[in-house]
């Protein structure tokens, strides 16, 4: 894998060898114990779970008989019974992993009828979702009557292969809360109860937002998610209740060892940045809340705080806890939302086109470095200060070249910005100007880097845009082109 700087790396200040920084912070005993992991599932109890498991009813539409697939697709050779059966078992599977629950109706829906009954049934007894299943083309008019009469019931098409043309796939292709899945994977369906089980926790969320001075609650419509404010000086009175314990050592050590190497932070400035991120994790567990974001730059610039965030936020997001700077709770919200449907971080960044080489670069000195996932090895990483006031700790993350990304950001209440690129180049800081990570993006289908829409986009790896797609058209989000 390819890690290349645009500018050259030995510009970078006098760094000092790993083994020397570890001596003069002194081992914890702790982390020695441990070994070098997550130390969130051992330092905190479990995050508060969703209250309510989203029901979702799966449906399957086709003919009792398997001699009325008789020239037509998707033909005799189609063993009906064996395919729900198999349809059935991914779903079900899906479900129990993910905590959802499913209702199957076994019985298949046939006629007018039946269709008629599933839609009393969903009256009487909503479901947070449905999924029918199309399994012969003729049924196309019962799929299309359902879509018509749900209302606003969010609903999931799945078309397997051989089930529908062109032409069976227009009525229904921009009704709202409605995503039609024709493809020829089956196993799709498990990315169906993902994305019902994503809307549940976009609804059960609270994110923490530091700023001003109350407290006070903002429920967002569309997409649900409850707005939690609190008072700066909470944020101020937990450097007074948090002590350099020997947790904060033993996450303190696991950055000493993992970096690339350390240049201008200080052994005391890596023990507040641990610090920092214990706050945050208290925080959020007395307000029960599942992400923070911090009014943090006047913190910075007024020297109330040790120091910033940065690094607290990087091992927040690699946990898939969204962490967001400077009191942007649609970042936050973008976070939670790629989180819980890609299981992986993103990189929220400052925006700058590069005119010269009609490229995106994005900069921020709080990036994840499980860029992967949580469960990957971690992008090689080096310790840095804050860029703005040269202090404190934060991330410089060098990213894979080449790699495919999508550029999102949830535009409240009911839209997001959404792209995709490649990585080209990262660049140091100095001899460059801005944060600490600084990558440069190839973007698709842009024909002038300066048109790319929004501020405090998140970068994300992988090439995602077509599941952020899929979910929109689910939740009744719309999406804009970047």
């Amino acid at each position: 894998m390819q890690y290349t700087n645009r500018e050259c790396g030995s510009r970078c200040p006098m760094t000092m060898g790993r083994r020397d920084f570890v001596a003069s912070m002194g081992a914890s005993a702790l982390a020695l114990k441990m070994g070098l992991f997550d130390f969130a599932s051992s330092l905190f109890a479990q995050q508060s779970k969703p209250a309510k498991k989203p029901v979702v009813r799966a449906v399957f539409l086709r003919p009792k008989d398997q001699a009325a697939f008789h020239m037509t697709w998707p033909g005799m050779a189609y063993d009906a019974a064996a395919h729900q059966a198999d349809y059935t078992k991914v779903l079900t599977d899906a479900a129990k992993e993910l905590g959802v629950q499913i209702e199957v109706q076994s019985e298949p829906l046939p006629n007018e009828a039946s269709v008629n009954a599933l839609l009393e049934q969903c009256k009487q007894s909503p479901p947070d979702g449905v999924i029918v299943t199309i399994m012969c083309m003729p049924c196309w008019p019962l799929v299309n009557m359902f879509v018509e009469k749900r209302g606003q019931l969010p609903t999931v098409v799945f078309s397997p292969m051989g089930t529908s043309f062109t032409g069976h796939l227009g009525p229904t292709r921009n009704a709202p809360k409605c995503f039609v899945a024709a493809t020829q994977e089956v196993g799709w369906l498990a990315q169906a109860v993902r994305m019902f089980k994503t809307m549940q926790e976009m609804k059960d969320t609270r994110l923490c937002i530091v700023r001003g001075n109350k407290t006070e609650d903002k429920l967002l419509e569309t997409i649900g998610t409850t707005l939690h404010y609190i008072p700066e000086q909470r944020w101020l009175d937990g450097w007074k209740e948090v002590e350099t314990t020997d947790e904060v050592r033993a996450i303190a050590d696991y950055y000493t060892k993992e970096a690339k190497k350390i240049v201008e932070p200080k052994p005391k400035d890596i023990l507040n940045a641990a610090r920092a991120y214990m706050i945050a994790r208290k925080v959020m567990a007395a307000e029960n809340c599942q992400g923070i974001s911090v009014n943090c730059l006047p913190m910075v610039r007024h020297h109330t705080v040790p120091c910033g965030p940065c690094l607290a936020w990087s091992k927040l997001n690699d946990e898939l806890i969204p962490a967001a700077c400077e009191a942007d709770w649609n970042a936050a919200i973008s976070m939670r939302l790629n989180a819980l449907l890609n299981r992986r971080p993103g990189f929220m960044q400052d925006p700058a086109p590069n005119t010269v080489n009609n490229t995106l670069m994005g900069a921020h000195c709080s990036c994840p470095t499980k860029l992967d996932g949580p469960d990957k090895p971690h992008e090689p990483f080096i310790l840095r200060t804050h860029s703005e006031p040269d202090k404190g700790c934060a991330t410089q993350v060098l990213w894979r070249i080449g790699q495919e990304v999508t550029v999102m950001k949830f535009q409240g209440p009911g839209s997001i910005i959404l792209g995709t690129g490649r990585v080209v180049a990262n660049i140091d800081t100095p001899p460059s100007g801005g944060c600490r990570t600084s990558v440069e993006l190839e973007m698709d289908d842009v024909a002038d880097s300066r048109d790319c829409k929004g501020f405090h986009q998140l970068f994300i790896y992988g090439k995602l845009d077509r599941q952020f797609r899929a979910y929109c058209a689910l939740a009744g989000i719309k999406v804009v082109h970047i």
